[in-house]
Parts: structure tokens; C-alpha cells; sequence
């Protein structure tokens, strides 16, 4: 008996690290369709660029006509495209704004318009939670800092495309799926991120560079955890409609914690130096994980120190530490 053909997947901002970490489970049962404006190609030399099941198109999601074309014939849709980075965000306020909330809204009105969706997972983040996110909940209140502060720009959009999805949801029974991955990292991670840039500067034997006192706490969440949850949403009935935290609040430390895991598992001469933190700062991110483990048997699985070193062997056996523009 022949095996049926494979759906077809559209993936905005699929190029990127999260995205292209989702392709290379994805191809096993779709034809994809990567959506993006290739400004951060965690795809490229991959090789997931040149699979049979790829097609990338060039594009971003503020162009509508684009992303409707790109959609055509797709069944199912992951949206991840976003502008996000503390640093980025600052600098291009206006830029993410537009891009996360007019965005999310193309995606939605196409998803909304073309008729044939039949499950679209929109990724939102953990900053929705403010600076204080203490074992947080799906229905934990969210929070933002001041208005005028651009690192809420960021956040503020996110949760603004949240409710958005959720009103298609209500109105025109699109069947949605909200995520809110907390502090991912993994093999692959390019930009910004406190465990990219200590991982590659510690391979080179350079300082790691904490940010205010490095007593901030995170939740670390190793990507194949991230990508298994978010099968998941795709696959199961009772996810439609529902928002999920993704993340491992088993593996919590500090920011300091953190460097000097990363420096002692690297084996690293770096050194610990501490800068002034020049913009409003997120001191506590936990999440509450229950009502994905308890709804769609979510599992983190990969320990800190277990995915840090699995992240390390990446970056060395690729001599990616040593590029320039890391």
C-alpha cells in the first residue's frame, strides 16, 4: 500500500532557531513551507534547506499578498515569526511593534480567509509575565513595566497577538493554539541570549559578561523539549483554543549559576565580569508546567547540564565559537 502524501505546513519565521529545530521534526511528516525574511538564518547550512519536504520563501509578514500565496495549500500553520532580543527590541521599537502585532494579524486574517486551516500555533513568550513570574500559570495575571519603557514593546505586542488569536478563535472558530516557551536554548541558537553568548565566548576563552549582579533567576528549557510540546499542540483535539507555558522549571538557577556551569562543563579559562544593566530587567521567570503535563502528557526531559553540554559539543565540533560575527 502506498503511504499518504504529507500535509503541508506553512512556518513563519521557520529560518530561525526555534523554527528550524521544528523542521527537522517536521519533514518527517510534512511538506514545509518556511516563511521568511531570512534576516537571522539559523537554516542555513543545516542542510533542512535542500530536503525534498522544503521550500523557502522568502518574505515577511507584513506583506500580506506574499504570505497568502505562501499559504495556499497548507492545512496547518506555525507562527513564529517575531522581532525579539532585548537589544533589537530597544533599538527598533516602532519595528516590533508593527512586525509582532500587524503581523500576527496578516497571519491570522490569511489563516481566517483561506478556509482549509486546520490548526494554527502562534508563539507568544514568557515576558507576557512581567519582571516577577514566580511558578506562573496559564491564567496568572500578565504584566508589563511602564509605558515609554521600549523593553515592553516587546512583550506588550506578543500578548496584544494573544488576545488576537483568541478573538478569531472565538468569532470565527479558527483553531488556534497559543505557546509561551520560556528561556529555550539548543544547538543552533544565533542573535542574542544569555546562553549563546556565553557559550561561544567561553569555547574562546573570553569573559563572560553578566549583566547587573547575575542574581536574575531563569528556567532553562532545552529546545527538543520545546519542539516535543509543540508537536504535541499540533496533534492533540483538546489543545484547540487553549494557551500552554512550554519550558523545564526543574532547571532554574541564576545568571551567575549559569556562567559558571557553562564555564566549568567547557572546561573554559574565561572569566566572570560583571556591566551596569541599562535597561529594565526581568528578575524571576518560573513557569508552572501542569496544565500541559496534565492535558497533553508534557515532559521536560533534557537536564541543565545535560542539553548545556549537548549545546557545547555543538558550537565546538562546528568551530562556530571562532566566527567573528557571533
Amino acid at each position: 500500500m502506498t503511504a499518504p502524501s504529507p500535509g503541508k505546513i506553512l512556518i513563519t519565521g521557520g529560518a530561525g532557531f526555534i523554527g528550524s529545530a521544528l523542521i527537522a521534526r517536521l519533514i518527517e511528516r510534512y511538506h514545509v513551507v518556511v516563511y521568511d525574511t531570512l534576516h537571522r538564518n539559523a537554516l542555513a547550512g543545516s542542510g533542512l534547506q535542500d530536503h525534498p519536504h522544503v521550500r523557502v520563501v522568502q518574505g515577511d509578514v507584513l506583506d500580506l499578498a506574499t504570505l497568502e500565496s505562501a499559504m495556499r495549500e497548507c492545512t496547518t500553520v506555525l507562527h513564529l515569526a517575531a522581532v525579539a532580543g532585548v537589544d533589537t527590541v530597544i533599538r527598533h521599537p516602532v519595528r516590533t511593534m508593527t512586525t509582532n502585532l500587524v503581523g500576527t494579524l496578516n497571519v491570522l486574517s490569511a489563516a481566517q480567509r483561506h478556509g482549509a486551516i486546520e490548526r494554527l500555533v502562534a508563539f507568544s513568550t514568557s515576558e507576557v509575565f512581567g519582571t516577577h513570574a514566580y511558578k506562573v500559570d496559564e491564567l496568572h495575571a500578565t504584566s508589563q513595566g511602564s509605558v515609554g519603557e521600549a523593553r515592553w514593546t516587546y512583550a506588550v505586542s506578543k500578548l496584544a497577538g494573544e488576545h488576537m488569536a483568541h478573538a478569531y478563535f472565538d468569532e470565527y472558530r479558527l483553531p488556534i493554539v497559543i505557546v509561551r516557551p520560556f528561556n529555550i536554548y539548543g544547538p543552533g541558537q544565533i542573535g542574542e541570549g544569555a546562553i549563546h553568548h556565553f557559550v561561544v565566548r567561553a569555547l574562546r576563552g573570553e569573559d563572560l559578561v553578566v549583566h547587573g549582579d547575575g542574581s536574575q533567576i531563569r528556567a532553562w528549557c532545552y529546545v527538543d523539549d520545546l519542539v516535543a510540546g509543540t508537536l504535541m499542540c499540533l496533534d492533540d483535539p483538546s489543545a484547540l483554543g487553549n494557551t500552554f507555558n512550554i519550558g523545564n522549571p526543574r532547571s532554574t538557577v541564576t545568571i551567575y549559576d549559569l556562567a559558571e556551569r557553562i564555564i566549568r562543563l567547557a572546561n573554559s579559562p574565561s572569566r566572570i565580569v560583571f556591566k551596569p544593566i541599562s535597561y529594565a530587567d526581568i528578575e524571576l521567570r518560573i513557569p508552572d508546567i501542569s496544565k500541559m503535563e496534565t492535558m497533553l502528557g508534557y515532559n521536560a526531559r533534557v537536564n541543565l547540564d545535560d542539553g548545556l553540554s549537548r549545546t557545547l559539543a555543538w558550537y565546538r565540533e562546528r568551530g562556530l565559537h571562532a566566527a567573528p560575527d557571533l
